[in-house]
């Protein structure tokens, strides 16, 4: 029986692949991780229907008869089960953004599986059974099926899983109203938890790489950025986990072009680690070892994220460059030392000095000069033009005229002869040369000047980056016509979890109609519906547990969930509706229902659980920053949900139908009086 139920995993696998095929999407980390977690939900169907053909072959029924039985009396709970699986995903298509681009062929990855896993649960695995399961009972042989079957019923009553089961099962029964309060308190107690999880947007991604920029003081030139880089070189190629360091410094500019500004006065370096080290650990290892550097300028490690903001941004807009000084440099000040943020940098340069040439126009016109000529002739003696090229068999080279040595003080420049119609004149007859210091870049948005300020959280702690810097930003008292909004990551996080948030009201909704149609009744999917919130309680508990931050993938698993925990609840419902169809009164269809019912939910809910250990102790490697929060999530979701489906699900039902018979029987009374 194990092995028919087995074969569903290598079918809707293939069957998968054919889909995916089909959509046009490729193997990659998202869509074998989403077939991953799938492995142990393609073989929950298959579970259902052999389990229950087993219970009838075990009742002494035919073989042939036992099979079709069996499949009859699940086949309508498990379509509903597996389609609610399937349509949580259906929002996923309406989450736009990175978000949307990540995890689409995740869900469409899940679903063709679990559509296939059904297909084979209906058609493969009862031809297996009959083929492999029990012996034969169309010989014609007689048999005593009310014996067989009531010592197959004693058998089951005598299961471990029966006897611990049961006194569990009646007591509650007897006790609706304190199974209640407590599953009430313990939803509130899980509503307390919240505050206390990180939050970030998908946290670690696990990649073997380190960006770091150090700044200097503006002006410096590109030797002794040099200079002060070595140190840097020296200390990161020490660190033990560091492969190779690769350095990048200046703009390639050299001798007066350098002082013009043209050198950047920086250096960055990409870092490659060693991929089997603990990445966070070993980035707080370079940070503090670069903290301790002394005269080797101010450092900054930028995360190398996927194509998205890493960090909390404020943008701060003003009207002139006046006022975006003083407003930048106050929000500078208000976000020092904001707690879990490891590293706060501003994208509006400091002023470069530079040499800046004031041509006195009069002066120029009187020496047949324009001032475009004046400028054009300097430009091309500090960085000479090609004025032409020459072919030399099959090789172009570009022609320079030499203008002598290039002046590298601003004396020199001063004294730069300039040929005139009337003859050669020092620069400084016709241009004055004076030394500023200017912006190396401004920036604009919608016609503002714009200056961005980057923190970089800690890991897990983008939540309260994002809310201490929103309460630094309300207490500053800006300029009219300053101000200063939250962007970044925390904006992306936000409209990301909005969206999701969105998805699992949606995907509520669709789950909640699709029980509508299979029960053919409103009261008893809400039910259902209970179990949706008890998922949290598990999910979040496991998540402080681990340190795991609520990010995109865990709210991804909460999704699922959604599904999920729906899926035993509907196979429990269906079976307690089959008895009171055959005439077993309200008692004893909720009590025989659950109980038949407890060993396909237990062994489903621990098929996945099993499936999902891997991914959840970090085997999957550096594709763990999506499945492992997400496979924490289900794997808590699913105990929680799992032992308030088999306790209160039976209760609310007895509770909602006692409640619906007893108004039907006083509805019938007063018509007879």
């Amino acid at each position: 029986s194990t092995l028919v139920t087995a074969i569903s995993i290598p079918l809707s696998v293939l069957v998968t692949f054919v889909g995916l095929y089909v959509g046009g999407y490729s193997l990659n980390m998202l869509t074998l991780g989403a077939l991953t977690i799938a492995i142990g939900r393609v073989v929950d169907d298959s579970i259902v229907v052999i389990e229950n053909i087993k219970r009838h072959l075990n009742y002494g029924e035919p073989k042939k008869q036992s099979i079709l039985t069996g499949v009859r009396e699940v086949a309508a709970a498990i379509t509903a089960s597996t389609l609610t699986t399937v349509a949580v995903f259906i929002p996923i298509a309406l989450v736009g953004g990175t978000v949307g681009e990540l995890f689409r062929p995740f869900a469409l990855t899940v679903a063709i599986a679990m559509l296939s896993s059904l297909l084979v649960a209906l058609t493969i695995v009862p031809v297996l059974s009959y083929w492999f399961l029990g012996k034969s009972r169309d010989d014609g042989t007689p048999v005593d099926a009310v014996a067989v079957r009531a010592a197959a019923e004693a058998k089951e009553h005598r299961s471990p899983l029966q006897r611990g089961y049961k006194p569990i099962l009646r007591g509650t029964q007897k006790h609706p109203v304190i199974t209640v309060v407590a599953s009430v308190l313990l939803l509130a107690l899980t509503v307390a938890l919240v505050p206390l999880l990180k939050v970030d947007f998908l946290g670690d991604t696990g990649q073997n790489m380190l960006m770091v920029t150090q700044e200097f003081s503006p002006g410096t030139d590109l030797e002794d950025v040099s200079a002060g880089a070595k140190k840097v070189e020296t200390t990161l190629a020490g660190i033990e986990g560091v492969d190779t360091v690769m350095m990048t410094a200046g703009s390639g500019g050299d001798g007066m072009a350098a002082l013009m500004g043209a050198a950047s006065g920086t250096a960055s370096y990409i870092v490659t680690t060693d991929a089997k080290a603990d990445q966070v650990a070993l980035k707080e290892t370079v940070r503090t070892a670069l903290d301790g550097l002394s005269d080797a300028g101010e450092f900054s490690m930028p995360d190398m994220g996927m194509g998205f903001s890493s960090t909390v941004d404020v943008v701060v807009t003003a009207p002139d460059e006046a006022s975006l000084g003083a407003a930048s440099d106050a929000v500078l000040a208000a976000l020092k030392d904001t707690p879990d943020a490891v590293d706060i940098a501003s994208d509006r340069a400091a002023d470069s000095p530079t040499l800046q040439i004031v041509v006195d126009r009069p002066k120029a016109l009187e020496a047949g000069l324009t001032e475009m000529q004046v400028i054009g002739m300097v430009a091309g003696t500090l960085a000479p033009q090609s004025i032409g090229a020459l072919r030399i068999e099959n090789s172009e080279y570009k022609i320079y005229v030499n203008a002598g040595k290039a002046p590298t003080t601003s004396k020199q420049l001063s004294d730069l002869p300039i040929p005139t119609m009337a003859g050669m004149v020092a620069l400084r007859d016709i241009a004055k040369v004076q030394k500023v210091s200017v912006p190396a870049t401004i920036t604009r948005q919608d016609a503002a000047l714009v200056a961005t300020l980057s923190l970089t959280p800690v890991d897990g702690a983008l939540g309260t980056v994002s809310g201490e810097v929103q309460k630094r930003l309300d207490a500053l008292d800006l300029a009219p016509g300053v101000d200063a909004t939250i962007g970044g990551l925390a904006e992306l996080q936000s409209d990301s979890f909005a969206q999701l948030g969105l998805a699992m009201l949606i995907a509520i909704a669709i789950v909640y109609l699709l029980m509508v149609a299979t029960f053919k009744s409103l009261v008893q999917p809400l039910i259902l519906l209970v179990s949706i919130p008890f998922a949290g309680t598990g999910a979040i508990v496991l998540l402080l547990l681990s340190g795991k931050p609520l990010g995109v993938s865990a709210l991804i698993g909460m999704l699922m969930l959604i599904g999920i925990v729906v899926t035993n609840a509907i196979v429990l419902i269906d079976l307690i509706n089959q008895y009171r169809r055959q005439g077993q009164n309200l008692h004893d269809a909720v009590f025989n229902g659950a109980r038949q019912r407890l060993r396909p939910i237990i062994m489903t809910a621990l098929a996945t659980i099993f499936a999902l250990i891997p991914m959840a102790i970090g085997v999957t490697g550096s594709a763990g920053f999506i499945s492992q929060d997400l496979a924490i999530v289900v794997i808590g979701g699913l105990i929680s949900s799992t032992a308030l489906t088999l306790i209160l699900v039976p209760v609310l039902y007895r509770l909602f139908e006692g409640r619906k018979g007893a108004a039907k029987a006083l509805a019938l009374s007063m018509e007879e009086d």
